[in-house]
């Protein structure tokens, strides 16, 4: 199994219940991606250059979608979240699984990948 999906699987349920909703909603938006391990996060890329990763903060207790062009993006801004010691990822925070807006989260990802 890929270090990828372990991330995902080995995460207590709240977590991997948001984080496998949040991988399929990716994957049947943006068929063309594909999900690595990068900087000990699940990270999708898109045409070879990473588009969004996937982090579960047991911490903080929430899931965030971080986009590596987060500041580019122009729609959804009350949406999105830049914390202080970011200068290029904004992203996309869940605490539960019923917070996920799939419509707010494809336009998002729509967006995304126009930067590309």
């Amino acid at each position: 199994m890929k270090p990828a999906d372990l991330y995902i699987l080995n995460q207590p349920d709240k977590y991997r219940d948001i984080l496998l909703h949040i991988v399929s909603v990716i994957e049947n938006t943006i068929p063309e991606v594909t999900l690595e391990y990068k900087w000990t996060v699940p990270y999708f890329y898109y045409k070879k250059k990473p588009l969004c990763y996937l982090n579960a903060s047991h911490k903080h207790h929430f899931v965030d979608i971080g986009f590596a062009k987060g500041f580019q993006l122009k729609q959804n801004q009350q949406h999105l979240i830049a914390d202080n010691v970011r200068n290029t990822v904004k992203s996309l925070r869940y605490y539960s699984l019923d917070e996920v807006d799939n419509e707010v989260l494809i336009s998002v990802l729509k967006e995304a990948i126009i930067l590309y």
